[in-house]
């Protein structure tokens, strides 16, 4: 699992980004400063702001946030950590079962597939996530940067000008719109949506 990265603003001016434990450490020491801007946190992956418990010493500060995400299995056999011995039947490929709600052709048509309805449902969805990556990959961009937005922009002038033209996927409009906000926020609005608003 990849680590969390986000981005930390003191009022409109960015105050640190990166890996969610530097980023802790630099909201701590600004929170410490008299007389400091609210302080948001945004996770780089959606846009959206979250909260972390700055009390205390930074070692109380990172043992909050948890442990760093254990080491990949091939890095943890290139440190010289034995490997655990794999047990007898089918290996466990993170498999979840949940229920699915469909119409009975649709069952039937499932079943009878090669391999029975598990094995083409998960085939239908990786080709649908393929077919559909760059659509799912823009939606994603746009939310993250109008969650982002509507958090640290929302009373800047041609904000909701600007969250049109991020949803119509116009990037040199979009762009314009940021120009007169503050550096900070205009440029970590840009960064993104980068891959929503085609320039």
């Amino acid at each position: 699992m990849p680590a969390l990265t986000c981005t930390a603003f003191g009022g409109h001016r960015l105050l640190a980004s990166g890996p969610l434990r530097d980023v802790a450490l630099a909201v701590r020491r600004a929170a410490r400063a008299p007389d400091h801007a609210p302080i948001l946190i945004f996770d780089d992956a959606t846009g959206k702001a979250f909260d972390i418990d700055t009390r205390g010493s930074e070692r109380e500060v990172l043992a909050r946030l948890g442990p760093l995400p254990s080491a990949a299995p091939d890095e943890a056999s290139a440190a010289g950590e034995p490997a655990a011995p794999r047990g007898k039947g089918r290996p466990k490929l993170g498999v979840v079962a949940r229920e699915v709600t469909l119409l009975p052709r649709h069952w039937e048509w499932l079943n009878a597939q090669p391999g029975g309805a598990s094995v083409a449902l998960r085939k239908l969805v990786e080709e649908a996530r393929r077919a559909h990556a760059g659509q799912d990959e823009q939606r994603r961009a746009r939310e993250a940067a109008y969650h982002f937005m509507s958090a640290m922009a929302g009373d800047l002038p041609g904000f909701e000008e600007a969250a049109r033209a991020l949803f119509a996927g116009d990037g040199e409009r979009f762009a314009a719109l940021l120009r007169d906000w503050p550096a900070d926020v205009r440029d970590y609005a840009l960064r993104l949506a980068a891959d929503a608003t085609p320039r």
